[in-house]
């Protein structure tokens, strides 16, 4: 069996070889060519990878799994019609888009002078990252606003809000939605010009689901307008080529790497070689990787005598990711964007670090643990 995989894909390498002749390429460089001239089966792919009728035709894949959350890349119904099983790794980077998103907040609150506690937080999309996301703001002692309309319908969630109310309501309104070109639930340009119409004055945007879902230039003159008071901008329309201005306009601008933690790229790596073991009768149904690389140091030591409980939740949060870092990158070589990605830096998620306070605080603990941290407490420091 041959398989065709993209080279991105950390921790693949070694995987599959006792059981395939494996083909690593670039996302872009896997082409109904390449296909055809290695007669491969199966494909693990990106997003990068469009899995349509162009590339699959008069091929013998019948399998296609994409490491990561979101699937609009493949044509679902001609995988479909043509007995091509596919699969995606629904969740598998939820706690590092949690992780980036707390960043952002952290970042924006210190930057604009506000408190966390006394902002509403609308989160547009409540699945597997959306609801992380909450958890995320509920530690952070913001109020949500939770819009989910395919939940609501499937489980009539009486939590769940209209997007006109988070429109009304809300100060900080992020997104989490995959993206949708058509139907009931379109999510395509879902912020347009009427939606940055109805926010309130001053509202700050995050949008780390799918560059689509904000018309651009919509946003832009919102922007301008002073309507939206900042964007946090992690993916774009037409990436990797991206527009520059609203690159200038966004507070905080980082080249689609908010899933980008190691646990979350091995997590993706992990649900695909899993789904193709089951689908080929591999028997590696439970491999993991070998090894998760490490930080250097994974203990936060907090003097947290005097402080606030938000003050030590902001100090652990940024000690285990400061987004500026991948801002600065981004804003120094846009035109590396992709290499950006391919190359990003470790990091590593909340659960891999000790946080160690020096005096009794239960209600910081027991947030720091509700956002995945381990806590130690009375240690001199």
């Amino acid at each position: 069996m041959v398989i065709i995989a993209d080279n991105k894909i950390p921790f693949l390498n070694g995987a599959l070889e006792p059981f395939a002749d494996v083909v690593y390429a670039s996302g872009k460089d896997i082409t109904n060519e390449l296909i055809r001239q290695t007669d491969a089966e199966a494909l693990i792919i990106r997003t990068r990878t469009k899995c349509n009728h162009e590339l699959l035709r008069e091929t013998k894949v019948s399998f296609i799994a994409t490491a990561t959350i979101g699937y609009d890349h493949i044509d679902t119904d001609y995988c479909n019609k043509n007995g091509i099983f596919w699969t995606n790794a629904p969740g598998c980077n939820s706690s590092s888009v949690q992780q980036y998103i707390a960043s952002a907040l952290v970042t924006l609150a210190n930057n604009m002078n506000f408190n966390l506690r006394d902002k509403t937080l609308g989160v547009v999309g409540v699945g597997n990252v959306g609801s992380k996301v909450v958890r995320l703001a509920e530690a952070l002692n913001m109020t949500v606003i939770m819009n989910d309309p395919p939940r609501q319908r499937k489980e009539n969630h009486c939590q769940m809000r209209s997007l006109d109310t988070v429109l009304i309501e809300c100060d900080i309104i992020t997104f989490h939605v995959p993206l949708n070109l058509e139907g009931t639930d379109k999510t395509f340009h879902m912020a347009d010009t009427s939606f940055f119409e109805q926010v309130r004055s001053g509202t700050i945007i995050i949008n780390s689901s799918r560059g689509e879902v904000i018309e651009s230039t919509a946003l832009k003159q919102a922007v301008k307008s002073g309507k939206i008071a900042a964007a946090v901008l992690d993916v774009w329309e037409n990436e990797p080529v991206i527009d520059k201005e609203l690159m200038s306009l966004a507070s905080i601008a980082t080249p689609h790497i908010a899933g980008y933690s190691a646990d979350g790229k091995a997590n993706g790596t992990t649900m695909s070689v899993r789904a193709l073991s089951r689908f080929f009768n591999l028997g590696i149904d439970d491999w993991v990787p070998a090894e998760i690389p490490v930080p250097s140091k994974t203990t936060i030591h907090l003097k947290s005598r005097g402080k606030s409980d938000d003050a030590i939740i902001r100090e652990a949060i940024m000690a285990t990711y400061n987004i500026m870092d991948d801002d600065a990158r981004l804003r120094g070589s846009v035109e590396t964007f992709e290499k950006q990605r391919g190359s990003y830096p470790l990091r590593r998620e909340f659960h891999v670090y000790d946080v160690f306070l020096s005096d009794e605080r239960p209600d910081t603990i027991k947030r720091l643990k509700k956002l995945g941290f381990k806590v130690n407490n009375n240690l001199n420091t």
